[in-house]
């Protein structure tokens, strides 16, 4: 295909090399996939799941949007979550959110970016729910950065609250749901201490957002 051939060349450099390090790693890739983790993380192109967590292709199942929402009516998602819960049988799903979030950003600063401002409108009712603690935040940057982790605890709550992980722990299947936050500039994640393993457990994010108000 014009204009893409390097991508091409990249492609089969690498699968040379993997070859070369491991002959049967494309046979036994090929024969199954076995996941443990099912990572809900953002769209952002420097936010690779894998490579961030030092895992191999198989080894993460992956849904990406913009500002890693989850929403109760986006089909993909949910089939994505209950593919991985139900037929891969993943133990661990992560929402993974990043400081310096475009979306986020564009939400914080009130800004127009188009068609996307209707997907974003899921954000902004994050913004609103924790507006008071926000807007005490002077640094704009910081602010940004605090709704970033909001925004996760808030998506950790709309999945537990979703029929398909209910279900799963109704069943007694071991399911545990976890909020971090990724930090672009060194590369580090952020355990924002979120872990929810039963319905029972929900109401503790409210612990956890009542942290994240007292700052630094």
């Amino acid at each position: 295909m014009a204009g893409l051939d390097e991508l091409f060349e990249r492609n089969r450099a690498w699968a040379a090399a993997t070859i070369e390090e491991d002959p049967h790693f494309f046979t036994v890739l090929a024969e199954r996939q076995t996941p443990e983790y099912l990572w809900i993380g953002c769209s952002d192109s420097r936010v690779p799941a894998n490579q961030i967590v030092g895992l191999l292709p198989g080894d993460v199942f992956v849904h990406r949007n913009v500002a890693n929402v989850v929403v109760h009516t986006d089909l993909n998602c949910l089939s994505v979550v209950q593919f991985a819960v139900d037929v891969l049988k993943v133990k661990h799903i992560i929402i993974c959110g990043h400081y310096g979030c475009g979306g986020i950003n564009a939400v914080v600063h009130r800004r127009e970016m188009g068609l996307i401002d209707n997907w974003l409108r899921h954000v902004e009712d994050v913004y609103l729910r924790y507006r008071d603690v926000l807007e005490a935040i002077p640094d704009m940057t910081a602010r940004v950065d605090r709704l970033c982790e909001y925004n996760v605890l808030e998506q950790v709550e709309n999945l537990c609250r979703t029929t398909v992980i209910q279900t799963a722990w109704k069943n007694g299947q071991p399911l545990t749901v976890h909020g971090w936050v990724y930090r672009v500039d060194d590369g580090i994640l952020r355990d924002l201490d979120i872990c929810i393993n039963a319905i029972d457990e929900i109401p503790k994010l409210r612990d956890t957002a009542r942290y994240l108000a007292k700052g630094p």
